[in-house]
């Protein structure tokens, strides 16, 4: 029995373990259903239905289906929920700091390759359906302008090498044209 006046300490860990779970499974159930029936036709019910919540908890996670869309992306591309910039994960350090270009190469091909393998089905989806839908022509934009910015990085590190045979825009526009998900899928 507690003593009068003394409160009992509220632990939110097993709440907040339930929303991060209902978060991931919302995540995983949308990107499914965006690459399966296409952004467009899939609606907040479809994605709730999927992952076994109510359309208000999808709601209350993301706001609405391009926040959502967004979300999905950044979890795809990442391989995870981390918010953690793509060029700032340890993988990705390792490619930028190793000093033989060849093995620089090699291990960048490894890395994009499963990151394609994540991203590459969601982003034919998402090309199909940018010409009807804005956010998927505007998460497309984004993620081939931040595609090639992030190819830019790899050509300027691979430049400081002094090994490249070719300019360092050469390098970054190449780079950039090979890391499309669309050509990794074909």
């Amino acid at each position: 029995k507690l003593a009068e006046g003394v409160k009992r300490r509220y632990d939110s860990s097993r709440r907040q373990e339930q929303a991060h779970e209902n978060r991931r499974r919302i995540i995983a159930s949308a990107q499914a259903l965006f690459v399966d029936k296409g952004y467009g036709r899939t609606t907040i019910a479809d994605i709730a239905g999927k992952a076994g919540v109510a359309a208000e908890t999808v709601y209350a996670a993301f706001r609405n289906k391009p926040t959502l869309l967004h979300r999905a992306w950044d979890v795809a591309v990442g391989g995870d929920e981390q918010d953690v910039h793509l060029l700032d994960r340890p993988e990705m350090r390792a490619v930028l700091a190793e000093p033989d270009l060849v093995t620089r190469l090699n291990r960048f091909a490894e890395v994009n390759t499963a990151i394609m393998r994540r991203t590459a089905p969601l982003l034919r989806a998402l090309r199909g359906a940018a010409a009807s839908e804005t956010a998927a022509a505007a998460l497309v934009a984004e993620a081939d302008g931040a595609r090639l910015e992030a190819m830019g990085v790899h050509a300027a590190a691979a430049a400081r090498t002094r090994r490249l045979a070719v300019s360092e825009e050469e390098c970054r526009d190449v780079l950039w044209s090979t890391t499309d998900g669309t050509l990794w899928h074909r």
